[in-house]
């Protein structure tokens, strides 16, 4: 079955980075799913009245970031997990996750991916964070605040173009999940994790890899503080 590909906001930024982020952004979010097919490159940009030029250019880019296949003949798909992912996600079961262990895992991995997204993103990475942080559900709800935190360290992981530390990021997610929504109940603790996010980002825009993993250390004590008020 073809994707439909919802509609492109545009903005005064390169075309292919802009479009390489869209497609990105919907792969993470799950609305685009592995095994589903895009529509022809013709159609495509068509659809998103682009050159045809900008569309080669942003799917090259997505397929070098192994998000998409690409045949001769049979189009694009979104791809499955990369192989050693998968493996090291069967390998890493709940059981295995003890939540003060996956605390003290996120606490080891996440800074490392802040660092390594800095010095790896590209224009279309910082598109797609900047799109999170700029949603206005983010402070609607404790569900969307939660929904858009996951985006955003989601993304982040991509930025890094490592998939094992996606993956990583995918299990200290679930494990951590009854913490973060404590840190997303109330106004303040979302407003704590918007902010956190934005340094985060203003760290990975400017490449400044030690900034960025400071400025995840620093996000990751104060929303499980917010957190542990929460629950008490």
């Amino acid at each position: 079955m073809t994707a439909s590909i919802p509609p492109l906001r545009r903005r005064p930024r390169s075309v292919s980075a802009e479009v390489a982020a869209h497609l990105e952004g919907l792969i993470i979010a799950g609305e685009l799913r592995a095994g589903d097919r895009l529509p022809p490159e013709r159609e495509l940009a068509a659809s998103m009245n682009i050159s045809r030029s900008s569309l080669r250019q942003a799917m090259f880019e997505l397929e070098s970031k192994k998000l998409i296949e690409r045949r001769q003949g049979r189009g694009s798909t979104v791809t499955e997990i990369p192989p050693g992912a998968a493996e090291l996600a069967d390998g890493l079961t709940v059981s295995d996750a003890e939540l003060g262990y996956a605390i003290e895992l996120r606490d080891l991995v996440e800074p490392r991916i802040a660092h390594l997204a800095a010095a790896r993103s590209v224009e279309s990475n910082l598109l797609a964070l900047e799109a999170v942080l700029a949603h206005p559900g983010a402070l609607r709800s404790p569900a969307e605040s939660l929904r858009l935190d996951i985006e955003f360290h989601t993304l982040l992981a991509h930025a890094a173009q490592n998939p094992l530390l996606v993956t990583l990021c995918t299990m200290t997610t679930e494990w951590t999940r009854h913490t973060r929504t404590l840190a997303h109940r109330t106004r303040s603790g979302r407003l704590v994790s918007l902010h956190g996010h934005r340094r985060i980002y203003e760290a990975v825009a400017r490449h400044d890899g030690p900034a960025a993993g400071a400025a995840m250390e620093q996000h990751l004590r104060e929303v499980r503080t917010h957190g542990t008020r929460a629950d008490g």
